[in-house]
């Protein structure tokens, strides 16, 4: 059974222009992208060709400045779009949110000649990126990577080995976080380092229990060599850039996972009207009902919450508890309300002819990636009662 057309959901919009660039998402999810969710994500096909329609579209970068083809909009309205993409397949959703993650670093710390040089093929020339900051043997405890970048002349030379990166193997430049330095975050450089480039290999994609089109692999730097002019940001700086780009990117894990939570509650709503037992639609016992109240609301209280932390960051405010909130919440409740999707089809909730197992799957990711939900608590613990005592 392929996945229902989404519920429309009643959006608040700042203009005319974003609520045509909605309309345009929609049509584009509607025909492009849901009717071949299911099928390609059991066969684990990475949907490429997708991108490159998105990129044509103006979507790859629309919270970026348009004078380097981006598309100018406020987070409020692009993470939105974000939430529609996901709710017609997340690895569409979620590649979207990692590509403007990777593009984050040279957007807000590049020089002016780098954005000339390499922004637009980046934001609307069908270029797809991957951000680069986890490793091995550090995951949550990002300060302590150990790849490492040293200079050799005009040039510096990476090596190491990244972990859990999405779109791995196939993304045509990476957003990389590099210790140049001493131990700690005040070591690490930010680099740009091109998908092809010598000595960049990608390790067989991870085999997961969800999100199967979308690569997730190691990638080993074997004395990869490139320019100075590759540089983002000054030598140090990168952990501040790293935090700074987590920040947006969790607002965008935050939306797509409301988009998944809308998505399994349209299919639990439908299946509740259709289905009958004792000659009624058991929607209308009252257990059942309840169960898709509470659904419906957690996840008006997730998009409420999300887009707060949007309008902060629009303002040029603090929104970094307000991030971390939004992540922690909207991610904890998707995998609430996946898994009581799956409770309302029942036996047909457990097998592959409906989607639900699938958003339920997919959902438990979302509490995992850009930071787990136990350091979301701890970045809000911290804005509340300052760092831990040691």
């Amino acid at each position: 059974m392929t996945d229902r057309a989404p519920q429309l959901v009643e959006r608040s919009l700042p203009t005319e222009e974003s609520r045509q660039l909605v309309a345009l998402v929609r049509d584009i999810a509607s025909r492009e992208i849901a009717p071949r969710a299911a099928e390609e994500e059991e066969a684990g096909l990475f949907p490429r060709e997708v991108f490159t329609l998105l990129s044509g579209s103006g979507l790859l970068g629309l919270p970026y400045d348009a004078d380097h083809g981006g598309g100018d909009q406020p987070y409020e309205v692009y993470l939105q779009v974000l939430e529609e993409l996901a709710a017609a397949r997340l690895t569409v959703g979620l590649g979207v949110s990692v590509h403007s993650l990777a593009c984050h670093a040279l957007a807000g710390y590049g020089t002016k000649e780098q954005q000339a040089a390499h922004l637009p093929a980046m934001l609307s020339g069908g270029l797809l990126g991957a951000y680069c900051l986890s490793e091995p043997a550090s995951g949550s405890d990002a300060a302590s990577l150990r790849t490492k970048a040293v200079r050799d002349g005009g040039d510096w030379v990476l090596t190491g080995t990244k972990a859990w990166i999405t779109h791995g193997g196939i993304a045509d430049f990476y957003t990389v976080l590099a210790r140049t330095g001493v131990e700690g975050p005040r070591g690490i450089t930010a680099f740009l380092v091109p998908g092809g480039a010598e000595g960049l290999n990608a390790a067989l994609p991870e085999k997961k229990m969800g999100m199967k089109g979308s690569p997730t692999a190691q990638l080993n730097f074997d004395g990869v060599r490139i320019p100075d002019a590759r540089r983002i940001g000054d030598e140090g700086q990168g952990f501040a850039i790293a935090l700074s780009a987590l920040d947006s990117g969790r607002l965008g894990i935050a939306a797509c996972a409301v988009g998944v939570a809308q998505a399994a509650l349209t299919e639990a709503v439908g299946y509740a009207v259709e289905r009958r037992q004792f000659g009624r639609p058991v929607a209308d016992f009252q257990g059942l009902r309840f169960m898709l109240a509470d659904m419906a609301t957690q996840i008006e209280a997730g998009r409420s919450l999300y887009l707060a932390a949007a309008r902060l960051r629009d303002a040029g405010r603090p929104f970094s508890r307000e991030a971390a909130m939004a992540k922690l919440f909207c991610t904890d409740a998707a995998m609430r309300v996946t898994t009581d999707a799956v409770q309302v089809l029942g036996g047909y909730g457990y097998t592959l002819d409906f989607p639900v197992e699938r958003l339920m799957r997919e959902a438990k990711v979302l509490q995992i990636v850009e930071g787990t939900n136990q350091i979301q608590r701890m970045v809000i613990a911290r804005h509340l009662a300052g760092p831990e005592t040691r």
